[in-house]
This record gives C-alpha cells, sequence and structure tokens, in this order.
C-alpha cells in the first residue's frame, strides 16, 4: 500500500474538479498580485505531482524559496476554500444559514435592527423546518442580544416568547447531545473491538449502554433524536450479536429518511449509512429477496443525481455500494464471478486512497480475500490477507485475528506444512493476546495441529467429527461471531464433499430459495464479515 501523503494543501488540490480548478484561476485573476502569481504557480505545480514531495517541488519550482513556502501554502489553502464557497449548492442548509447569519450582523452593525431581527426570523422558520436546531438557537441568541440592548417593540412579550423559544431548543439539542453521543461511542467501541468476545464485554456493554440512554419519548422525538436513538440501538444489537435487533434499527433507520424525503439531501451521508447497514442486516440473516430489493434501490440511488452531488457522497456509495455487490455473491455462492468486481474496486481504491480510511480499506483486502479463497483460488487470498496482517495493529483487532486464521487455514489447503508449524504458534499466540479465542478456534486449532499425524483415511471422519463439533456452537451467542467471520462450515463440507466453497455455498443458496419463509432466518453464515456495520 503506498504512502498516504498528509498534507493539507495537496489533499484538496487532489480532491477539486476541473470546474472547481477553472473557477479558481477566475477567482485569483480578479484581484492579481505578486504573491497571487506564486500561489497559482505553486497550484499548478501541486496539481501535476502524483504524490507530494516537498524536495522535488521547491528543486522544479526554484521561483518559490523555501523560507517562503510555508506562508504561500497557507494563502493558497485559503484562496481555495474562498473560490470553493463561492460554487457551493445554493440550498445547503449550513451555508445558507451561515450566510444568514452574516447578513444579520451585517445590518446590526449598520443599525438596522429590526431588518435584521426580520432576516433572524426567517433563519429560525427554516432552520426549525430542515430540523437544524444549533442554527436554530444562535438566532434565538442574536435574537435575545438585540432585543436586550435596543428597544425595537419588535412585538409584545418579546422576552418571554424567545425565552420560551430557547429553552424548548436547548431541550431538544440536549437530547440529540446526549443521544449522538451514545451512538458515537458504541460505534467507536466495536470499531476498536467488533462484537462482544466474552461475558465481561457482554456485561460492560449492556451496563453503559443502559445508564448512558436518556429517558425519552419516542412519539415526541424530532428527527436527528430518532436518528441517534435508532443508531444507538442498531451498534448495541450488533455489538452483542442481536441480529433481529440490529436488523430492526436499521430497518427504522431508513424508514426515518423515507418518512422525511428533504432530510435525505441534508444529511445524505447519514442515509447512506444507513442503507448500508440495512443491507448488512438482510445479509446476516440470509434475507436475500429484501437484500435484493434494497440493493436495487442503492444501485439506483448511485445514478441519481443526489448519488453525485459530491466527492464525499460517490466516495461513501462507491464502498458500501460495493460492499453489498460482494456480500450478494457470498450469499449466492457466485465466488468466481464476484472477482470480476475486484479491477475496478482496486482502481477506485487507488483513486480514493487520499480520502478513505485504514478500517474501509482493511475491509474491502478481506472481502476480496474471503473472495478468492471461495474460488479456491488460495496464493491470491493470502496475498490479500498479508495487506491485512502487514498493516499495524491499532483498530479492528477482530479482522486482524480473523484474516491470520484463514491466512493459516489457506496455507494449510496449499499443503504449506513448512510454514503451518510456525503460523499455528504465532496465529494462536496473537489471538490469545487480543482475547480473540473462542471455543470455536481452539477446535480450528487443535484439528489443524492433529490432521498432520493423520493418515489420508482418518483425515475425512476427523473433519466430520470437527463440523459436528462446530454445529453445536454455532446458535451460541459468545461463538456466533466466529461463523460470522469465516464459513468454517462450508469450508469443512467442501472437504468432506470433496469440492470447491463456492459449490457448498451454491447449493446452499439454492436449497434456501426452495425453503419455506419462516425457517429461512436459521444461522446459515457465509463469510459475513462482522466488519460491514459502519
Amino acid at each position: 500500500m503506498p504512502n498516504r501523503s498528509t498534507d493539507m494543501l495537496f489533499q484538496l488540490i487532489k480532491s477539486l474538479e476541473k470546474g472547481e480548478k477553472r473557477n479558481f484561476k477566475l477567482y485569483v485573476k480578479r484581484n492579481a498580485s505578486g504573491e497571487d502569481l506564486k500561489i497559482v504557480q505553486l497550484f499548478d505545480a501541486l496539481d501535476k505531482m502524483k504524490d507530494y514531495d516537498e524536495g522535488q517541488l521547491l528543486q522544479k519550482n526554484p521561483g518559490i524559496k523555501k523560507q517562503q513556502l510555508s506562508n504561500i501554502k497557507a494563502h493558497l489553502y485559503r484562496e481555495l476554500l474562498s473560490s470553493l464557497r463561492l460554487i457551493q449548492q445554493a440550498d445547503n442548509i449550513d451555508m445558507y444559514a451561515h450566510e444568514q447569519l452574516d447578513f444579520a450582523r451585517i445590518l446590526y452593525n449598520k443599525g438596522l435592527y429590526l431588518q435584521s431581527l426580520k432576516l433572524l426570523e426567517k433563519l429560525k422558520e427554516t432552520a426549525a423546518t430542515q430540523q437544524q436546531h444549533a442554527y436554530q438557537l444562535l438566532a434565538i441568541q442574536f435574537e435575545k442580544k438585540i432585543e436586550s440592548m435596543h428597544i425595537t417593540r419588535s412585538m409584545e412579550n418579546r422576552a418571554e416568547a424567545l425565552s420560551a423559544e430557547s429553552d424548548a431548543v436547548h431541550q431538544q439539542l440536549y437530547l440529540t447531545g446526549k443521544l449522538s453521543n451514545l451512538a458515537l461511542e458504541l460505534y467507536s467501541w466495536y470499531i476498536q473491538n467488533g462484537h462482544a468476545r466474552d461475558k465481561r464485554d457482554v456485561h460492560a456493554v449492556k451496563v453503559f449502554f443502559e445508564s448512558n440512554l436518556p429517558a425519552c419519548n419516542a412519539a415526541q422525538l424530532g428527527f436527528y433524536e430518532k436518528l441517534y436513538l435508532y443508531q444507538s440501538y442498531c451498534w448495541y444489537g450488533f455489538i452483542l450479536q442481536d441480529l433481529l435487533m440490529y436488523y430492526r434499527y436499521t430497518q427504522k433507520w431508513v424508514s426515518l429518511f423515507e418518512e422525511n424525503e428533504y432530510m435525505k439531501r441534508i444529511e445524505t451521508g447519514q442515509y447512506i449509512r444507513g442503507m448500508h447497514n440495512l443491507l448488512g442486516a438482510q445479509f446476516n440473516l440470509n434475507n436475500f429477496e429484501k437484500f435484493n430489493e434494497y440493493l436495487t434501490r442503492f444501485e439506483a440511488f448511485a445514478t441519481s443525481t443526489l448519488g453525485n452531488i459530491n466527492d464525499n457522497v460517490r466516495i461513501q456509495t462507491f464502498v458500501y455500494l460495493n460492499t453489498a455487490r460482494i456480500n450478494k455473491h457470498f450469499l449466492e455462492g457466485t465466488f468466481t464471478e464476484g472477482l470480476l468486481l475486484v479491477p475496478e474496486i482496486i482502481q477506485h481504491l487507488e483513486e480514493y486512497r487520499l480520502h478513505l480510511d485504514r478500517h474501509r480499506t482493511l475491509v474491502f483486502y478481506y472481502k476480496i480475500a474471503c473472495l478468492y479463497f471461495g474460488s479456491g483460488d488460495n496464493e491470491q487470498a493470502i496475498d490479500y490477507l498479508n495487506k491485512i496482517i502487514n498493516w499495524k495493529v491499532d483498530l479492528r483487532t477482530d479482522l486482524q485475528c480473523y484474516a491470520r486464521l484463514l491466512h493459516l487455514i489457506a496455507h494449510y489447503e496449499l499443503g504449506n506444512d513448512s510454514l503451518l508449524e510456525y503460523l499455528i504458534k504465532s496465529v494462536y499466540r496473537f489471538m490469545a493476546k487480543m482475547k480473540n479465542l473462542s471455543t470455536v478456534e481452539e477446535e480450528i486449532f487443535k484439528f489443524i495441529r492433529k490432521s498432520f499425524s493423520l493418515s489420508p483415511q482418518k483425515l475425512l471422519p476427523a473433519f466430520k467429527s470437527l463440523k459436528e463439533k462446530l454445529e453445536q456452537l454455532e446458535g451460541h451467542p459468545l461463538e456466533s461471531r466466529s461463523f460470522m467471520y469465516l464459513d468454517i462450515i462450508g469450508w469443512l463440507e467442501s472437504k468432506i464433499e470433496g469440492v470447491p466453497v463456492q459449490e457448498v455455498r451454491r447449493k446452499k443458496f439454492l436449497q434456501g430459495r426452495k425453503t419455506p419463509a419462516s425457517l429461512k432466518h436459521k444461522n446459515n453464515s457465509v463469510y459475513k464479515t462482522n466488519n460491514d456495520a459502519q
């Protein structure tokens, strides 16, 4: 993986579209000066670079001295943001609200108090309609300041009305803050640890959730309070592997946007994440019909105007849509067909490398490795697993653990006996250190160790015996996480039947399509990498 540039100016320039670059040049030329000519020179130089290299930059641009570079870069950064500010969407509520507050301040400074109040009143109405309570409060605070310093006589009982408005908005913001804090901290716990690993984890998460969930009447909540409440329950259920709770609240999350269509434009990223998690929940429950229905909706969104409104939305859509597309191949057992997605995904990972966080990149590597493993290409699977294993362990320790376990199994499949003894010890130590060893993993390690001394005639009964043991553990809450990362049962069946893993998965999928709907939620895991939840 190439090193990521940490230079903020370089990242900003690389994120610009052609029209934005052209607008910047026109913006600078309006008030050109000697320093402006230098920022244009620096802009052009950085625009041509593939990776940021300060030494190369100074060498190729002798007109820019090293001691000047820091100031010129700071000036260019400010001018770029100013030029972008002028061409951003007029219907962006955040920018509109800031602009109206600026206008109100200008009118106030001119002594035009009534005009300022009129503008603030309009801003309050818009902010309330679009659930932007923070801006509503800023407008109220400004109104209170004007009324306390000047006799405007704008209306009777003005003080009482403003106080009541202020109290109501403060209460909404307080509840929103509490719920958003809870959702964020649960999500952070998941990113660091994955699922609850033992009873201690379960107890700690339950205590944290119950002690931080504020008392509230769901029927009286506004959009944001409901959104963060649903997210809190979503992460809570997912951490505890309560997949029905996870499904129920991801459905509420998406339905909230369907009931408030205008919020899709205001909170597009939250809508995308909701769709992603709902697809993940349906995937985990093998709800293929609903999964396909929402995947079709998501693909339609990806080609819509809203789905391409800015880089952030396009990147999020790329990540979550391709995650769902890979998951569809896992569900259907069409691993080889799924590999056709890989070149385009890798191309976009490189294109977006300055914007994507490592977590999402690691998730793609793991999923791609699972596609290769399921299709029987263990060498390619190992290549992608090495990309995860060789990354510094600072998040998603669960993903690191199961990447190592799948890496071990892939080497076992290749018959790399000289490596296996070392890998067994190494992976076992790592998973123990990360507190990621459950009974399922213990049984797998025992089997692989024992298999070295088994004759070919005894190997098949050993596979069957391991499969029977693991099937008894599938429904256990603290063991199910292992089956969600690895289709270990599918692998064992492939060894017993002497066919590739994808044939086992395909057969199960086709049988499942004939199964009554009431039986379809029975756990039938496929590489359900819990890293899907974001």
